[in-house]
């Protein structure tokens, strides 16, 4: 049995979601394929406009200033799309829990998903483990990318190498500089 389908993965697709958003909907089901999701979803009015509505939502949690703040937004959002806890085994998956309503649509499943799947990642991690890019308020205007910290010691501030080498150079320079 599965403990926990909405942990990491969830946190991670909905970060990919948010720092390359798909062109389409068959985009945005082929990356819920690549991070596990399995169930299959008729298709609906306005999906890919919706769905960006709800990665904007998952983004003010992201952005909040303060854990009280995000456990706000987790909640009102939870509250609206989250389900008591029921297990099920569909698609072959084994024995796990949903925190869903089953028969829900892509957008609605997503929603709850994104944001089960961030409260687990917060109260399990540290609630100040979700954040943009460093390289963002190290210098203005740079990388906007969410930073999910995976990392063993919850150290992660750069959404990839590039952006931490890049900061690297930027620091080592401007050590240099005053150096002169």
């Amino acid at each position: 049995m599965h403990l926990n389908p909405y942990g990491e993965y969830a946190v991670l697709l909905a970060q990919s979601l948010a720092n390359d958003w798909p062109a389409d909907r068959d985009g945005i089901v082929a990356r819920t394929r690549d991070f596990g999701m399995t169930m299959v979803f008729a298709e609906e009015a306005r999906e890919h406009e919706r769905l960006s509505d709800v990665v904007e939502e998952w983004l003010a949690v992201v952005d909040a200033s303060e854990p009280r703040a995000r456990a706000r937004l987790l909640n009102r959002i939870m509250a609206d799309e989250a389900a008591y806890p029921h297990l099920t085994d569909h698609d072959e998956e084994g024995w796990h829990l949903h925190y869903r309503d089953d028969g829900k649509g892509l957008v609605n499943t997503l929603r709850a998903v994104f944001a089960v799947g961030t409260a687990l990642h917060l109260t399990t991690r540290g609630m100040h483990r979700l954040s943009r890019c460093a390289a963002g308020a190290e210098t203005p205007g740079d990388c906007r990318n969410v930073v999910v910290d995976v990392s063993r010691n919850g150290t992660q501030k750069y959404c990839s190498v590039r952006c931490a080498n890049r900061a690297a150079v930027r620091r080592h320079r401007a050590a240099q500089h005053q150096d002169s």
